[in-house]
């Protein structure tokens, strides 16, 4: 949260996963009475980007100038689930945008720009992990300071992540919700969490040496996921119900050593640090809940087809 790092700094162990969002953006022929066509969970026909609903879509067009477009956009995970879905559309949307001008974005420049797009522009209340870690893509230590930000991979041994991410198993919710209403919720309460901000933070450090020290145990990274959940439950009402510490702590029962609520809180996903051999005890636990196997993934946004197509701007 920038409220926090521009004062005290700050960093967070990110990763990505094969779970992807679309979005195909191409110009819009000029056979029709509107000029531009979206189609996300709505469809909006629109003659004037001022008409367009959906706020990040608006403001993006608007920041890079984009006109008489129809996108389409589809997910493999629902919205509003806390793994990031909307900072992926947003620096998918820039990326596919500068694509269509044909010109080239980097990473840094597609995250800051999302980042613009979704804190400033929109509004919308939260950090700024999502959008660096769409557009940068890999397992990294991101660091926050004063200045912004800088992004540093994670070094594993192939066979150490793979082992990592065989010990993850992640159970949906069913709960969705908006992650700005979320951190507007928790800032309402006013009370200083300043304590366990800083107590998460330093623990950043102690996670990665767990996770590169081939000498250390790996299930250490399971029991420092449970030991941070339990911190971050403090910081606001709104991260953790009823309902989901229930289901936290049957996973918990079930075997796991460690787990914690994906994104801001609230619903969505959560994901436990399990051994092998309690694997099938822990998913017995959650069997009212989807299973969702992942697998990490290295590369971040990117541009999976491109044609370039000759666009003239209408007088």
């Amino acid at each position: 949260m920038e409220s926090y790092f521009r004062k005290n700094g700050g960093a967070v162990l990110s990763t990505t996963f094969d779970k992807y969002c679309y979005v195909n953006v191409r110009h819009l022929p000029r056979f029709f009475d509107y000029s531009t066509e979206l189609t996300y969970s709505k469809i909006e026909k629109v003659s004037s980007v001022d008409d367009i609903q959906h706020p990040a879509i608006r403001n993006a067009m608007k920041m890079l100038d984009m006109r008489e477009i129809r996108l389409t956009y589809e997910a493999d995970l629902p919205a509003r689930s806390g793994l990031g879905t909307s900072s992926s559309f947003a620096v998918g949307m820039l990326n596919a945008f500068y694509a269509l001008k044909g010109k080239y974005a980097g990473k840094k420049k597609l995250a800051d720009e999302a980042i613009c797009l979704e804190r400033e522009l929109c509004q919308e209340t939260g950090g700024w992990q999502d959008q660096i870690a769409a557009s940068f893509g890999g397992f990294n230590r991101i660091n926050f300071n004063a200045d912004g930000y800088e992004v540093l991979p994670v070094i594993l041994s192939s066979e150490r992540k793979k082992q990592l991410n065989e010990n993850l198993l992640m159970f949906f919710t069913g709960f969705t919700r908006f992650s700005s209403d979320v951190q507007k919720a928790n800032a309402a309460g006013h009370v200083d969490h300043a304590a366990q901000l800083h107590e998460m933070y330093s623990l950043v450090e102690d996670a990665e040496k767990v996770l590169t020290d081939k000498e250390s145990d790996l299930d250490d990274f399971g029991r420092l996921l449970d030991y941070t959940w339990r911190l971050k439950r403090q910081i606001g009402a709104a991260i953790s119900t009823d309902s989901i510490d229930c289901l936290y702590e049957k996973g918990i029962s079930g075997g796991a050593l460690g787990g914690k609520l994906l994104g801001a809180g609230g619903g969505g996903f959560l994901v436990f640090y399990v051994q092998p051999d309690k694997h099938e005890s822990v998913k017995k636990a959650m069997s009212e809940l989807m299973y969702i196997p992942f697998e990490f993934e290295n590369e971040g946004t990117r541009v999976i087809h491109y044609t370039p197509e000759t666009y003239e701007l209408k007088e």
